[in-house]
């Protein structure tokens, strides 16, 4: 997709500036993760078992360590190579907690991390129809990552969506055991699974709610995590557990940064709770949706 400068109306296009090698693009990612894709950096050629993990992040939203490789070859299978290293992962827990502690200075244990979580994560200028489409399974742990570099110091990063229609990856891995042993113990969520757990009444709330949020603004994306769906802009804004007889909406503000007037919002800063934020809302009908968007939309950033 090209780029244009708007100048008095007149348009010229950006040209691209192509990256030569992939520690520039390496290096981009690594000095910007968290406000690319919201991780902490743990460790730069991070070696384990005679493989090279380009670098090693950890997710703090889904407490899970996130392993991201950068392509510039797009000739390799992105499933195969994602695999090795989920499966790596799996199999040398111990390593990736040592280097997380030695290199942040903390102490994690491992019962603090959820494995199923792990993902991989691919960089690259550009993939290829077949590299995008093997990865179009709604409950596989690898992402691709788009990056473009352009005149005046433009960057662009993409993470590229699944279609809505994915399927599951399971039957076709279920006749090779070692991927069958990854896919077990990994576990991406789904927006349906959370839907499925609800009654129907509260699932169609969910729905109303959902579409409202996703009206509010563009660029809005639906992520499903383990105990609540997200609702992403760059940074979560709101998180929604679907309960048995009540939605949970947790807005992702400090508090006192939103104006509530009708002071329907929990402060929950100074207590546990699932979702990012300090503003919890719990809601069986669909009487305050108005309000409560007014709410979220002060969240966007």
């Amino acid at each position: 997709m090209p780029i244009y400068l708007n100048q008095n109306n007149k348009l010229t296009e950006v040209e691209e500036k192509v990256f030569k090698l992939e520690r520039e693009i390496q290096k981009v990612f690594e000095e910007n993760l968290n406000t690319i894709m919201g991780l902490t950096l743990v460790k730069s050629e991070f070696s384990i078992k005679n493989k090279r993990i380009d670098t090693l992040a950890f997710d703090n939203q889904s407490n899970a360590f996130i392993i991201i490789e950068y392509k510039r070859d797009r000739s390799l299978s992105v499933v195969d190579q994602g695999f090795t290293y989920l499966s790596l992962m799996l199999e040398n827990k111990a390593d990736f907690i040592i280097e997380y502690n030695e290199t942040l200075k903390q102490n994690l244990k491992r019962e603090d991390v959820d494995w199923s979580q792990t993902r991989v994560a691919f960089v690259s200028t550009s993939f290829t129809e077949n590299q995008i489409l093997a990865t179009n399974f709604k409950d596989i742990a690898i992402e691709l990552w788009e990056i473009k570099r352009f005149e005046n110091d433009l960057l662009s990063v993409n993470a590229i969506k699944k279609t809505r229609s994915a399927e599951s990856i399971k039957p076709v891995m279920q006749q090779d055991e070692a991927l069958k042993k990854v896919i077990t113990e990994i576990k991406v969520y789904t927006e349906e699974e959370h839907i499925a757990s609800t009654t129907e009444e509260i699932a169609e709330l969910y729905k109303r709610f959902r579409d409202a949020i996703l009206n509010l603004t563009d660029g809005i994306e639906i992520k499903p995590q383990k105990f609540y769906i997200a609702f992403k802009k760059d940074a979560n804004v709101v998180d929604i557990s679907l309960q048995k007889r009540t939605l949970k909406l947790w807005i992702n503000a400090k508090f006192g940064s939103i104006d509530d007037a009708k002071k329907i919002a929990k402060d929950v800063s100074k207590i546990g709770h699932l979702g990012n934020g300090d503003y919890e809302l719990q809601v069986n009908t669909g009487k305050d949706l108005e309000y409560i968007m007014s709410l979220i939309k002060q969240a966007i950033k």
